[in-house]
């Protein structure tokens, strides 16, 4: 095992509370873009360059399905790092229109035996105004960039429009994608937001704002029929996709969790799966459907895939397993589609409704 290996990397970490070795693997990510050599050294390690899994997406050329989840580059601060690391896209956020601290801490817990993440975070982050700076410095990076927003802790629910219309003034010429969060259990009264109401009045005001393309991301503890319902209103009103999962407040999956916060990684997948498969078989076809949830394998990727994903994501279970699990699901996903004679992803997309 070599000193540069994850394992090593990841024994260190894990000698720290999460957040604070959070902290320390950020400040490498944000390190590696001025050491070049070191950058394209990983970048050969972990990055999987194959015809078959390129699709053009929004007008960009996405090199791999792969990507990583909103929650990790709260800031934008990691963005020119993701491709050394493996990822085909990368999605920053959840930003908020003013900056603010979040809840109290400790916020963030390692699940250890459930290869699962519980965080209690709540939209810590630096405001629009730092990550618009952050964007501004990747004029010359063709890099798939999505931007994940969400209102303010302290802004009352029946005022959550006007942080949103904030966002999206702020936002309408960077990133490739837009991701309205009103999923996340860790702000009081934002799941309430997933209603029929809010979802038409959010998306028909985006349109008046915005030409980029506005996605909605849902939580996995709806039923599938109100989840349908809510996906089928966004999409009618003019939202270029979905993303499912959110984290899960489901704390019946293990003896281990808080009573508070979301639980994300290896105890969401299958939750994630069921909704993300209920949503797909309405909604396939008729808009873009990006699945993220406890992925931690090209088998788990590749279900998705086949259920209709043009896109996965990873977040957790790269806590647990480190880039080389992009690597393991890209160079999986090729011997996937091989075996069952796909010469590219797009003819395994949906697989299950054609």
């Amino acid at each position: 095992m070599s000193f540069f290996s994850y394992d090593t990397v990841k024994k260190i970490l894990f000698n720290f509370d999460p957040e604070t070795a959070h902290t320390f693997a950020g400040i490498g990510l944000r390190i590696l873009p001025y050491c070049p050599p070191i950058q394209h050294f990983i970048a050969k390690q972990y990055f999987v360059t194959d015809r078959m899994l390129e699709q053009e997406i929004f007008g960009r050329k996405f090199k791999n399905p792969v990507g990583l989840g909103a929650g990790f580059d709260k800031n934008g601060q990691y963005i020119t790092s993701m491709p050394a690391l493996g990822f085909g896209f990368t999605e920053i956020g959840t930003v908020t229109p003013r900056p603010q601290d979040g809840n109290p801490k400790p916020r963030l817990f390692r699940l250890i035996s459930d290869r699962s993440i519980q965080n209690a975070m709540g939209f810590n982050n630096k405001g629009s105004y730092y990550m618009i700076q952050q964007l501004k410095k990747l004029y010359f990076f063709d890099y798939p960039v999505g931007i994940n927003i969400g209102k303010n802790k302290v802004t009352p629910e029946n005022e959550a429009l006007n942080d949103y219309e904030t966002l999206f003034k702020a936002f309408k010429d960077y990133g490739d994608y837009i991701v309205i969060n009103i999923s996340s259990p860790n702000t009081p009264g934002l799941r309430d937001l997933q209603n029929e109401h809010f979802i038409r009045a959010i998306f028909n005001m985006a349109k008046q704002i915005t030409s980029q393309p506005v996605l909605l991301k849902i939580a996995p503890d709806m039923e599938p029929e109100d989840a349908i319902l809510l996906c089928r209103t966004a999409v009618e009103a003019g939202a270029a996709g979905i993303i499912a999962t959110n984290t899960t407040i489901d704390y019946t999956l293990t003896p281990h969790a808080k009573d508070f916060g979301g639980i994300s990684g290896a105890l969401l997948t299958e939750k994630s799966y069921i909704l993300f498969k209920a949503v797909a078989k309405e909604l396939y076809g008729k808009t873009l459907l990006i699945s993220v949830g406890g992925i931690d394998s090209a088998e788990e990727a590749y279900r998705r895939i086949k259920a209709g994903a043009s896109l996965v994501q990873v977040y957790s279970m790269l806590v647990y397993k480190g880039p080389a699990l992009i690597k393991e699901i890209n160079e999986g996903l090729v011997r996937l589609l091989k075996n069952d004679g796909y010469n590219h992803i797009s003819e395994a997309i949906g697989a299950d409704w054609k």
